[in-house]
């Protein structure tokens, strides 16, 4: 049967575009095709089908163990930087139980402990900015979510080892999350190229540096075991297979590289996006605040958490730059038809996250940030998805929110920024995900009072 209908250009062009400007080729190719079309990125690789209609989305993401299957080994991209034995690389029973470890600490009341280690780092973050002077508002995310996550899994943000695991991964990400480190998973040639193999060797020395210092904390807590504790690690160590046998310590570091990369940089992201569109759109801004200071004094979580402007806000941010463009690929396991078209068994398709949440006929003027959309409107798992569907919906979503909800709150309402250049920024990509194009430069101007506070000082 026919594949879809996709660019007839080669697939080294159709790489190119692919690796160098994938939102715009996809605009391109739903704009030419429609609701399904096909690409061809390299000839040793089986064509990739694109979908992003809300009806087709739905009907791969729920038949994930019926016509269709999201099997770990086409997810091996990942495995140069999170190892085979990550959640993201496991397939069927062993992927369930993975999930069903990981899910609990990072939800309902376990999450919520987090909520004084969230406000606490972010404050430090922002107290290490000097006034009036430009920092870039992606790298303080990364230390605020990061930090956060290193309490989530290790029950320590602060020490020399968790400082030497932080500066590391930091810097991993940041030449892992280059246009080339994509292109050598199409061209692996290229890593032999002057320049690159050098980058190669040291990135390869620092990822060696730290997983010596992620065992150096699986042997400590082996030799040392607690009980009490209630980190990842711990839950992780004490977890038993069907044979009753626990984990060894390079699947540990493998589930703990997953947690720390995936748990940190896309939430960085988001954050960081938040704080552009917020200080870009005063309008947007002026009506977050006054929905903040409606809650007074020292919030409540929860309540700041329900807050449905804020809310709003952030649901728009990750759907107009979704920090992951794609839903992660399907193979067909029984005939399927989509969009009209039959697939075969072998099939690989992918779900198009960035496509659907452009839809004019889902978000009108879906270029223009707009929170209100998501007062004035309840969207579907299939039309709203910035964290994926299916069997492979992200495991940290409630937390990522939470997270960001409580990290913007926070900064909001103690901080007065602006942002350096007015300029537009826009979405490219950063590895495996996307990121801003340029760094989103912001300043301190001042700390902030609430009007609450403001008017019983008046008052006095």
């Amino acid at each position: 049967m026919p594949l879809p209908t996709g660019p007839k250009t080669s697939a080294t062009v159709q790489m190119l575009n692919w690796v160098f400007r994938p939102m715009t080729y996809m605009e391109e190719c739903a704009k030419v095709y429609g609701d399904i079309f096909t690409l061809k990125l390299q000839r040793n690789l089986p064509p990739l089908i694109f979908i992003h209609s809300p009806e087709a989305m739905q009907e791969v993401l729920t038949n994930d163990t019926k016509e269709l299957e999201a099997p770990g080994d086409l997810n091996d991209i990942f495995e140069y930087l999170l190892g085979k034995n990550s959640v993201i690389s496991q397939s069927g029973k062993e992927h369930q139980r993975q999930r069903q470890l990981l899910m609990p600490p990072l939800h309902g009341e376990r999450m919520r402990t987090y909520a004084d280690v969230i406000n606490e780092v972010t404050e430090k973050a922002i107290n290490k900015q000097q006034f009036n002077q430009p920092w870039n508002a992606r790298t303080v995310s990364q230390e605020i979510t990061l930090s956060v996550m290193m309490q989530a899994v290790f029950g320590l943000y602060e020490g020399e080892r968790a400082e030497k695991i932080q500066k590391l991964l930091c810097e991993i990400i940041e030449v892992g999350s280059a246009a080339w480190r994509v292109a050598l998973l199409y061209f692996p040639a290229l890593q032999n190229a002057i320049g690159i193999s050098q980058i190669l060797k040291l990135q390869d020395r620092r990822q060696e540096l730290a997983d010596q210092l992620l065992y150096q904390e699986i042997q400590a807590r082996r030799e040392n075991p607690d009980p009490s504790r209630t980190d990842i690690l711990s839950l992780l160590m004490a977890a038993r297979d069907e044979d009753g046998q626990p984990m060894s310590d390079v699947e540990l570091r493998d589930e703990l590289m997953t947690l720390l990369v995936a748990g940190h940089e896309t939430t960085a992201t988001a954050i960081a996006w938040a704080l552009y569109w917020i200080h870009k759109l005063p309008q947007v801004r002026q009506k977050l605040l006054q929905e903040l200071d409606s809650l007074g004094e020292n919030p409540d979580v929860n309540a700041i958490f329900k807050l449905p402007y804020l809310t709003a806000v952030c649901n728009e941010t990750l759907r107009i730059y979704p920090v992951g463009m794609l839903t992660f690929p399907r193979r067909v396991k029984k005939p399927i038809t989509l969009c009209g078209h039959e697939l075969e068994p072998g099939s690989v398709v992918m779900g198009s996250i960035y496509l659907t949440h452009h839809r004019e006929d889902i978000y009108p003027n879906s270029k223009q940030f707009n929170p209100e959309r998501f007062l004035e409107k309840q969207f579907s798992p299939y039309e709203f998805l910035p964290f994926g569907g299916g069997a492979r919906r992200c495991i940290g979503l409630a937390f990522a929110q939470f997270e960001m909800k409580l990290a913007l709150a926070k900064i909001l309402t103690n901080w007065e920024l602006e942002l350096v250049n007015q300029s537009e920024i826009k979405p490219k990509r950063r590895g495996l995900v996307t990121g801003p194009d340029r760094p989103i430069q912001m300043v301190i101007k001042n700390r902030r009072q609430q009007k609450a506070q403001i008017l019983e000082a008046v008052t006095i």
